[in-house]
């Protein structure tokens, strides 16, 4: 068993504040020798951090193991409701967010008209309302239709009061809430590997046609991709006619309903051959409201036609809402798990 610090730094207290935390909510209960085991600290270094938790309300004991001749063990608990966390996703055309416990339990749900065009005082407002009716709430994730990078968006076209706003900051500084804010689709992309619980080799692209112009999460063996300026995603301006890109390729008159879904078809199935030339992903997701079975078909084969069928991911649809407040609620709980004793 690895040694401790006869007296751990700050950093070495927050490590194991958070491994204790971690492996309670994923075993639901444990002894102090099955945590000892599991994340290899000393007995009496989980006995002081369990017995601080204990104190604080954030663990409890949940029952006593059977004898084996000594004394019985005792099982620990997590509280799921010690601390509670908020996910908010701003769109273009509603506001929706969760109020979630440690274990994803959903406390409360809230649907807004959107508030991206307000000022940001509007989205500060909400946060403290809902902290007021709910003061166990300890963190803060927001979902973005723009690129994010450290907390500042500085991409998010028709969102002028958003642009260039370091979120993040104005979060904390006004509210001291530990805050975290993600572009949409990054988060739709970590809601769905959560969900599906796909393993760390996996690599997939996730994107969105939609309200605010088209957009992608990537993951690359498990990992978002983010790329140097933090632009990875912005799949619109990728060229793809003579004189068209991506989003000009979707939205642009090509004449009849008929031709303009074959534009659509054909501007997509390029798409894909390019994603699958350069990543070679596992998965394609798509949003399940925006492509019908038929279409994805069509989509797959058309694919087939720019580059061989063999190396084609598989491409399959998904509720964007549900991956979106997923991933967020995940973001959030890291927030959580890392946060000092009180």
């Amino acid at each position: 068993m690895a040694s401790d610090k006869r007296l751990p730094s700050q950093q070495l207290k927050s490590e194991i504040i958070r491994s204790i935390r971690t492996a309670l909510l994923e075993l639901g209960r444990a002894t102090k020798a099955e945590l000892c085991q599991r994340l290899q600290y000393s007995f009496p270094t989980i006995s002081k951090f369990l017995m601080q938790m204990e104190e604080a309300g954030e663990v409890t004991i949940s029952g006593l193991d059977e004898s084996s001749g000594g004394r019985r063990a005792i099982r620990y608990a997590y509280n799921p409701n010690y601390r509670l966390g908020m996910a908010i996703f701003l769109e273009k055309n509603e506001t929706n967010y969760t109020i979630y416990n440690c274990i994803g339990e959903v406390i409360k749900e809230g649907n807004l008209p959107s508030i991206l065009e307000e000022d940001v005082s509007t989205l500060v407002s909400l946060i403290e309302d809902e902290k007021k009716t709910n003061p166990k709430i300890q963190s803060v994730a927001i979902g973005v239709p723009g690129a994010v990078k450290h907390g500042k968006i500085f991409l998010i076209p028709g969102y002028e009061k958003y642009q260039n706003l370091n979120l993040k900051r104005c979060i904390e500084d006004q509210l001291s809430i530990p805050t975290i804010v993600e572009n949409d689709m990054n988060a739709a992309v970590i809601g769905y590997m959560t969900q599906k619980n796909l393993k760390e080799n996996i690599s997939l692209m996730y994107l969105y046609l939609g309200k605010n112009g088209p957009g992608a999460g990537i993951a690359v063996n498990g990992e978002i991709v983010r790329g140097k300026t933090f632009f990875s995603g912005e799949v619109q301006f990728i060229p793809q006619y003579d004189n068209r890109n991506f989003i000009e390729a979707l939205t642009g008159d090509h004449g009849g309903s008929s031709m303009q879904s074959d534009y659509k078809v054909d501007a997509i199935s390029r798409l894909v051959a390019t994603i699958t030339s350069i990543l070679n992903p596992h998965y394609i997701i798509f949003c399940e409201d925006e492509l019908a079975p038929a279409l994805l078909n069509q989509i797959a084969e058309c694919s087939a036609t720019y580059v061989p069928k063999e190396h084609l991911p598989e491409l399959a649809v998904s509720d964007l809402k549900c991956d979106y407040l997923i991933g967020l609620q995940s973001l959030g709980l890291g927030l959580l798990v890392s946060q000092q004793i009180d």
